[in-house]
């Protein structure tokens, strides 16, 4: 009898103890830091993906918009957040990898800072010439370059931006010197590429698929390991023989560092058990997206992968943000 009384004194302090910090994570909202504007596509997925999250978590879960500083912004937010559960930030490739790479100084350090949670989705890059390009393919393309150095360069949407780099990358593939041209946004970029002003443009494939469509210009290659469900007509850089030329876009979630492992797990089964829904996947397809999925572990290794990848061609660049 006295042992059973103290079982029970055991199991109701233990229960008194965990009960504040269990409480913080289920009875709070789970709030999901995006440093983008509303509306804009990282937005846009992160509001699907937590549609469904939510009801694997059974919980509430508010997408906080933080835009400013290209997602640098969110990120410092994230740094400052308690890590009890209730916060993650879904973000770009850009905040974790890249921005160390073009930044001297940085508000956090995200291998410090933060702590992987999962892959939200991928997507890849496309070149496109003006319809009325002298060339068809990329290897036509390629030798038109060394012919005519005077038009090897390219246009991206933005200075820093990964379709910049990945113009970089295109270049040392094909052993041409390509000049980067920035353009204040991908729409400015189509214009210029569709009225012959810019010899070349690279921009993610959902921004070319409408004036591919209607012939109003022509997609040479794409930039993933596969050929892109968008695209799937276009061949990849890899299978027209410049396997070096592959790079690809990615969303992914983080948690503030020092969040217990348990709820970081938690979490993660939701997230990948939201991306294997139908409409999700139907969603993702529709804005050109991949859906991601996998470990923490396997979105760590992603990052060490990608910054040992985009790590050379960053420095060839010469790019600095700041």
């Amino acid at each position: 009898m006295i042992r059973r009384h103290l079982l029970t004194s055991l199991a109701l302090a233990a229960s008194l103890l965990a009960g504040p910090a269990a409480l913080a994570q289920s009875d709070k909202p789970l709030r999901v830091i995006v440093g983008f504007p509303a509306g804009v596509s990282i937005d846009v997925v992160t509001r699907i993906l937590t549609e469904k999250m939510k009801d694997e978590l059974k919980r509430s879960i508010i997408v906080d918009n933080r835009p400013g500083a290209g997602g640098r912004l969110a990120a410092d937010v994230l740094k400052a957040a308690p890590p009890d559960g209730n916060t993650v930030m879904v973000t770009p490739i850009v905040v974790p990898v890249l921005a160390p790479m073009v930044f001297n100084k940085l508000n956090y350090n995200p291998e410090v800072d933060f702590v992987p949670v999962g892959r939200v989705c991928d997507f890849s890059f496309a070149l496109a010439v003006p319809a009325n390009s002298p060339v068809k393919n990329l290897k036509e393309y390629a030798a038109w370059l060394k012919t005519n150095p005077q038009q090897a360069n390219f246009g991206s949407p933005a200075a820093g931006s990964l379709p910049h780099f990945f113009g970089v990358m295109i270049g040392s593939a094909l052993n041409v010197e390509m000049v980067h041209v920035p353009f204040n946004g991908g729409a400015a970029l189509q214009t210029a590429v569709l009225g012959g002003h810019a010899p070349a443009g690279i921009d993610v494939v959902m921004e070319w698929q409408q004036n591919a469509k209607v012939g109003k210009v022509n997609i040479l290659a794409t930039s993933g390991a596969q050929r892109s469900k968008v695209m799937p007509d276009v061949p990849t850089f890899k299978e027209q023989g410049f396997p070096d030329a592959v790079g690809q876009g990615w969303f992914a979630m983080y948690a503030p560092a020092k969040t217990p492992a348990p709820v970081i797990n938690d979490i993660n089964r939701a997230l990948n058990k939201a991306l294997t829904h139908p409409e999700v996947r139907e969603r993702f397809a529709a804005l050109g997206l991949e859906p991601g999925g996998g470990s923490a572990a396997d979105l760590q290794k992603t990052m060490q992968d990608d910054a040992k990848r985009w790590g050379p061609i960053v420095k060839k660049s010469g790019f600095k943000a700041d």
